[in-house]
């Protein structure tokens, strides 16, 4: 299975008044990964909605264990635990320096421009296949 591995720094403008991230930041950064994973198998998410497929996040999850602070170089590993026509589960964990900071998950499901629930092509399916751990 292969991962996808992002490299973040973190800004001033992503922190609290406590110096810590912000918490509602990570999920941006989930984003940023799973864009990056898309990239890197071979079409970008732009690419995906020019063909018709949108995926609206249906369910989120994060599990905090320790705060990134400002200046910290963040990496934001991220897979697939659910590849299915009409649903797939990114999974993430946000480290530094090999510490986990952050695991999460995002849930999304395909559709059409229009709003309607529709299924993945083949196409999609196999490019992201070899980031998928139970497929």
């Amino acid at each position: 299975m292969k991962v996808s591995v992002t490299r973040i720094r973190v800004r001033y403008a992503e922190t609290d008044q406590m110096g810590y991230c912000y918490y509602a930041n990570y999920f941006t950064w989930m984003e940023v990964g799973r864009s990056h994973l898309m990239r890197e198998a071979g079409k970008s998410y732009r690419q995906v909605e020019e063909e018709g497929f949108i995926f609206p996040v249906i369910e989120a999850h994060c599990n905090y264990k320790k705060p990134a602070k400002f200046d910290d170089l963040v990496e934001v590993k991220t897979w697939i635990t659910c590849l299915k026509s009409r649903k797939v589960t990114f999974n993430y964990e946000i480290l530094r320096d090999g510490e986990l900071l952050v695991s999460g998950y995002t849930v999304h499901i395909p559709i059409s421009p229009e709003g309607r629930p529709i299924a993945l092509s083949k196409e999609i399916l196999e490019l992201l296949s070899p980031y998928c751990e139970s497929d």
